[in-house]
């Protein structure tokens, strides 16, 4: 089992910058590949970015060349650097693991609300 907890969410203006952490615990040795989704009122889940174990990082069209995601093993942690925010970015954020198992197990961060307004 993994567990995964979020934070960094908050309400900035648009154009600011914010950080999203994801702390993984558990069978860490067993995670494969590590994501950001995010849920906007009213929408469905949208995957924001990927980050393989091998740390090869893939991005939706709408956050490419805005947001980074990596990984630092050491501490277990993931990120999602976000910079010049836009209102429509704003949705619950949440981080998602899988792990080498066949069939893979999925763990999901409780989320954290990411708010972008003037």
């Amino acid at each position: 089992q993994v567990q995964l907890v979020e934070s960094g969410g908050g309400l900035v203006q648009p154009g600011e910058s914010l950080r999203l952490s994801c702390v993984a615990s558990g069978n860490i040795f067993s995670i494969k590949d590590m994501d950001w989704y995010r849920q906007a009122q009213g929408n469905g889940h949208e995957l924001v970015a990927t980050i393989t174990r091998g740390n090869s990082a893939h991005y939706a069209d709408s956050v490419r060349g805005r947001f980074t995601i990596s990984r630092d093993n050491a501490k277990n942690t993931m990120y999602l650097q976000m910079n010049s925010l836009k209102p429509e970015d704003t949705a619950v954020y949440s981080c998602h693991a899988s792990d080498i198992y066949h069939p893979p197990g999925n763990y999901w961060g409780q989320g954290t609300q990411v708010t972008v307004s003037s």
